[in-house]
């Protein structure tokens, strides 16, 4: 007896996915960078700490409710094809079913053979099939904007906490260099992760994270030395 084989796709990753990524990496390199640019500037070690919690807080409430706000606007445009789609349907149903066999037509198939699928696929669903076919949604891509933004508060005050934690643990003369090498590690390891995750390529994944983190530190760097400068 054959058992029933489940493929695992990584499209129905996408959503927590970009959202737990993007907060986790911007919760490292906005901390770290805060944290390198104000070392820079001289400031004292209970000055660092404070900008770095003020920075995490700060930081995971704005990711949460830009990507609520974002992924909101998604599910409303969703929502309204949806709606209107299903007006159509009501109004038009022929109409509707021609227009979707000609989308199977365009995708391959003859005429009689498009028409048999538009028509049992109608009978069955017919909402589901225009949403999945003719406005590309389904519910494994579908905007979740509580999910989102839940996700991408918690993964930034998690990647934020760990700069933080460079900074306790590390002496005083040494914090910027601390800071900076192991973010750019944790960095890195992040790239690696979701790149596994994502099925994408690991070296690339943690290869331009770490690029554009060492980026945005050094120049913090440069910004918090010059204002040390002038201070």
């Amino acid at each position: 007896m054959r058992t029933r084989h489940f493929e695992r796709h990584y499209a129905s990753r996408i959503g927590w996915l970009r959202a737990a990524v993007l907060g986790a990496n911007d919760g490292i390199v906005s901390t770290a960078s805060l944290l390198v640019g104000v070392a820079a500037a001289q400031a004292t070690h209970q000055a660092l700490l404070v900008a770095g919690v003020a920075g995490l807080v700060a930081g995971a409430m704005s990711m949460a409710a830009g990507e609520y706000v974002s992924v909101s606007t998604q599910s409303d445009s969703e929502k309204a094809d949806l709606e209107r789609e299903r007006k159509e349907l009501e109004t038009d149903v022929e109409f509707e079913r021609r227009e979707l066999a000609a989308i199977y037509r365009g995708r391959g198939l003859d005429a009689s053979l498009a028409s048999q699928v538009a028509e049992q696929l109608m009978a069955h669903d017919a909402l589901g099939a225009h949403a999945r076919d003719e406005l590309g949604l389904s519910s494994t891509l579908a905007a979740r904007p509580i999910q989102a933004a839940l996700a991408s508060a918690a993964t930034f005050a998690l990647g934020a906490a760990l700069p933080l934690l460079a900074v306790l643990v590390s002496p005083a003369e040494r914090t910027i260099p601390v800071v900076a090498g192991s973010s750019l590690v944790f960095l890195a390891a992040l790239g690696a992760m979701s790149a596994h995750a994502g099925g994408a390529r690991i070296v690339v994944g943690a290869g331009r994270v770490t690029f554009w983190g060492a980026l945005a530190m050094a120049i913090s760097a440069a910004v918090g030395t010059a204002f040390g400068v002038m201070s």
